[in-house]
């Protein structure tokens, strides 16, 4: 069993003060948390005038998320206020009548269903990337990170938008996120001393200048689509422009149609990029991790380029790129505002206060999770018992408001490994340190340096997927989020739908879940 153990930025000796708390997350919002912050379940503390509550439980994450969501939907302004000049109302931003209708048209375009028109996509456009990697030099090296970034943008565009980004504008498009969460206020001081939210706060003129240059891109890619639009093909953006002319351009105008595809954007590339960079270094530092994905590779695929028909037989791909995820969620806080008075196991919750789920805490607790801060994708395999509850594990969120791009981002993450990875290993430039940066989400700095070696797959045990008459079954969360993240059924941990853990399941796994 692997016993890497993957770099976290160092964890405060002892509890700090509120203000000590605050200083330390303004240069990483991962850095303010004490060791004692991993055991904690739900505890509230006094940020200058703002009450926060942390959720750090699975009972206490289903309360503000799934069971009494309609209570704290709002996202914190903290959060409003650090996406509002990127996303506008888009749905990461909006909450109550507009987030619901928004959801409504934008779920559809991205569910389930369209996996099968989606995945080639991924597959040609991977199979560029992996081209252009085999015409470098032997021992090239390459900013994984960058590359990760350039392979999901233009997925996303030739999905979504039904057109090539190109690698002009999509390096235009991951240098104006990459700008835009540096120079993003890492705290709203507003709020935090209580003050009405419809103060105006001031961005830089860099955070401007990077909006300005996605919104540049986003709406050229618009334009040309309504120019080039076919009303019989499925597009999510024929989609929006369907909606958009329903409406009559009375609440989904043209403002709002740019602010949803930049939500789309930005979900369908920026989370996705980060988590597959951090999986390239993952693989790098356990010899057998990667030897163990790379013999599944080779014995599904045998050197062929895969398909949406594949990605069941690729558990272990899976289970990788989930282990990933856990140890580096995309967003790893999440915070909601409460809406009215609210009252969690006899604490009272003013209306007001600040609600922080945090899956950084919550996927290393050391009650929920037996060796947390090691690299075991084992514990996400068929046979293992996963996560305590399916309120422990919360990459994309969950409740209503879990992401309706789950299924595609795991299948394209999964597709893309699958891809690449069959013929090129990649290696750590020698002497580089990952540092973690996380703003609004979680990068393995900066960029991330790595060597390109090249291996042959072996190709004797070559299998072609059995043809079916209905599509694969797309990937779903191995804890069994389902559509809107409630459940009444025990999941396959033995866990209760209300994130508890049975008696059985406790003998069955010896307490290594609780240690």
């Amino acid at each position: 069993m692997s016993e890497f153990i993957p770099p976290y930025p160092p964890r405060l000796p002892a509890q700090p003060s509120a203000w000590q708390r605050l200083k330390a997350m303004r240069k990483n919002i991962l850095a303010g948390w004490e060791e004692n912050a991993f055991y904690y379940e739900f505890v509230s503390a006094k940020i200058l005038s703002r009450r926060v509550f942390l959720c750090n439980s699975p009972d206490s994450v289903q309360f503000a998320l799934n069971s009494h969501n309609s209570s704290f939907e709002r996202k914190s302004a903290q959060h409003r206020h650090s996406l509002s000049p990127l996303l506008g109302d888009g749905l990461f931003v909006s909450d109550g009548e507009t987030w619901r209708e928004r959801r409504r048209i934008v779920a559809p375009v991205v569910h389930v269903s369209r996996l099968p028109d989606f995945a080639p996509v991924m597959v040609q456009t991977a199979l560029e990337a992996r081209e252009r990697w085999a015409n470098l030099p032997a021992g090239a090296e390459i900013d994984v990170l960058g590359e990760m970034a350039q392979l999901t943008a233009e997925i996303i565009c030739r999905t979504i938008f039904g057109s090539q980004l190109g690698r002009a504008h999509a390096s235009e498009v991951v240098s104006g996120f990459s700008d835009y969460q540096r120079y993003i206020m890492k705290t709203d001081f507003i709020s935090l001393l209580g003050l009405p939210d419809w103060l105006p706060r001031w961005y830089s003129p860099r955070v401007r200048r990077a909006v300005k240059r996605i919104h540049g891109v986003l709406e050229r890619i618009i334009d040309e689509s309504r120019q080039q639009r076919d009303r019989n093909e499925a597009s999510i953006i024929g989609r929006l422009f369907d909606a958009q002319e329903q409406d009559g351009g009375v609440k989904f105008d043209q403002e709002a149609l740019r602010n949803e595809a930049a939500v789309l954007f930005m979900a369908g590339h920026e989370t996705t990029a980060n988590s597959l960079a951090w999986t390239w270094y993952l693989l790098s530092q356990s010899p057998r991790v990667q030897t163990r994905l790379l013999n599944e590779l080779d014995r599904v695929l045998g050197g062929r380029a895969p398909t949406l028909d594949d990605v069941p037989n690729l558990v272990y791909t899976r289970a990788v790129f989930e282990e990933t995820m856990r140890l580096y969620p995309p967003v790893p806080m999440l915070t909601r505002e409460a809406l009215v008075d609210e009252n969690f196991n006899g604490v009272t919750i003013p209306k007001g206060s600040m609600i922080l789920v945090s899956p950084w805490l919550l996927h290393r607790h050391k009650r929920l999770w037996h060796k947390p801060d090691h690299f075991v994708p084992e514990r996400f395999m068929p046979a293992a018992k996963g996560p305590v509850s399916k309120f422990a594990y919360i990459p994309f969120s969950i409740g209503p408001r879990i992401c309706a791009g789950m299924a595609f981002g795991l299948t394209e993450a999964i597709l893309c490994i699958a891809t690449l990875a069959q013929q090129f290993k990649l290696q750590l430039k020698e002497g580089h340190q990952v540092e973690i940066e996380c703003h609004l989400t979680l990068r393995p700095g900066a960029t991330l340096p790595m060597v390109l070696q090249r291996r042959e797959p072996r190709r004797r045990a070559a299998t072609r997927p059995a043809r079916v008459q209905t599509p694969a079954p797309p990937p779903v969360c191995p804890v069994h989020h389902g559509v809107n993240g409630t459940a009444s059924e025990p999941n396959r941990s033995g866990q209760q739908g209300d994130g508890r853990a049975t008696d059985a399941s406790a003998r069955e796994t010896g307490g290594a879940a609780l240690s």
